[in-house]
């Protein structure tokens, strides 16, 4: 990468970085995502990760456990290779909404339940009986979107 290109990268990945934080993602795990958008194969070592952000490798121990932990992340070793690579699917965003529908699903039923404990006559249970409905909704619509994506895709010529 050219000079001009790193640092062109490094600002990508403090803003990027930035935008995740305001999601609700820790501040390093962010940090190791947004790197890890800007490798070239989409995937790097723990030392290259250490290397590229100027962290301590206890630093990207911690970011690359909950990145794996909430699947933004894989881990895999290559055939031979001695090192664990953390690798992004090449279409991460779509695999992080599909993991969204079963705690979707999961949330619904948890309200439904909720419904079930203090009554739907209740303003609790109403509330609950409201964001049930909504998650079910939520789900539903993502599942249609998930379709449209994917007729997009081929709309475009972009892999699968």
């Amino acid at each position: 990468m050219t000079a001009q290109a790193t640092v062109g990268a490094d600002r990508f990945i403090e803003r990027f970085t930035q935008l995740l934080v305001a999601g609700g993602i820790p501040r390093m795990p962010a940090r190791v995502f947004a790197a890890l958008m800007v490798s070239e194969s989409g995937s790097l070592t723990a030392a290259e990760l250490a290397e590229r952000l100027q962290v301590s490798p206890a630093a990207v121990s911690g970011a690359v456990r909950y990145l794996t932990g909430v699947r933004m992340v894989e881990r895999r070793r290559p055939l031979g290779a001695r090192r664990d690579e953390y690798w992004l699917h090449d279409d991460h965003w779509y695999e992080l909404v599909l993991q969204r529908d079963s705690l979707l699903r999961a949330w619904s039923a948890q309200m439904k339940e909720g419904v079930a404990a203090v009554g739907a006559g209740t303003a609790a249970g109403r509330r609950m009986a409201v964001t049930a409905a909504f998650f079910d909704f939520l789900e539903q619509e993502m599942t249609a979107l998930m379709d449209r994506w994917r007729d997009r895709r081929r709309e475009l010529g972009l892999p699968d």
